[in-house]
Parts: C-alpha cells; sequence; structure tokens
C-alpha cells in the first residue's frame, strides 16, 4: 500500500482537496497521517470516493452514503434502500422522457400556433393545474 497526500488524492479522485478535507470532517474518508503540513491517505482512499461518487450520482446524500459504511469502514449496504433509489430513478425516467416527449413534439408540431395544438394545451392545462408531475409520472400518460 503506498501512501499519498491529499494533492495526489485529490488530483487522482478529481476532487478538491476542500472536498477530502469536508468528507473527512463528515466522517466519510479518514487520513493515515500527515506529511508535514499535508494529509496522507493510504490508497484504499481512492476506492472509497470512488464508491461516495457512485453514490452522489445515484442520489444518495452523503449522510445516507456514510451509514453504508459500518465502523470497521466495510461495505454494508441496505439492498431494500438500493431497490428503492432504483425505483425512484425509474420514476425520474419516465418524468424526463415525458418532458423530452413533449418538447419534441412542441418543436415539430405542424400546428400554426402551439396553443391549437391539443396535445400542447393538454400540457400547458397540466402545469397550470400543478398536476404536471403526477400526468407525466404515470406510466399510462405519454405527452
Amino acid at each position: 500500500m503506498s501512501d499519498l497526500d491529499i494533492a495526489e488524492v485529490a488530483q487522482r479522485a478529481g476532487v478538491t482537496a476542500a472536498t477530502l478535507r469536508f468528507y473527512e470532517e463528515k466522517g466519510l474518508i479518514r487520513s493515515i497521517g500527515r506529511r508535514g503540513l499535508r494529509r496522507v491517505f493510504g490508497d484504499s482512499v481512492l476506492e472509497r470516493l470512488a464508491f461516495i461518487s457512485l453514490g452522489r450520482a445515484a442520489g444518495f446524500s452523503l449522510a445516507e452514503i456514510g451509514r453504508m459504511f459500518s465502523p470497521g469502514g466495510t461495505l454494508d449496504i441496505d439492498r431494500s434502500l438500493l431497490a428503492e433509489r432504483a425505483d425512484e430513478l425509474d420514476r425520474t425516467i419516465r418524468r424526463l422522457g415525458a418532458l423530452r416527449d413533449g418538447l419534441r413534439h412542441a418543436a415539430a408540431c405542424p400546428a400554426p400556433s402551439h396553443m391549437e395544438c391539443p396535445t400542447f394545451r393538454r400540457i400547458v392545462r397540466a402545469a397550470e393545474s400543478k398536476s404536471l408531475e403526477r400526468h407525466i409520472a404515470s406510466p399510462r400518460n405519454k405527452i
């Protein structure tokens, strides 16, 4: 195992030194000492940072990610939490897909005015009634 100073870790992980200090303050990573004034980390920190990055990309908070590590530092992930997040991502994908389809329709609609397009008017009415999220989140509805 080689020791990496904070600048090396930051460069290799693609984060700032301030982010590393913040993660350390939150208990997500641990330095193993100092080299002069610089924090030093074991190279295993890179895998942990990759996991944190993956968790953030999946929409987990830092607190949720922190709870995925056992007190000994090994991963202890609640699989039901992962399934819930996957379901949430499915809903987001459906919502974004419906929005994309609506935008494409509006861009290509042959109606002389968007307000003459029945599909576009449904979108506007749904947004007006604040039901757009429910409307497009339903797998039955296509904009």
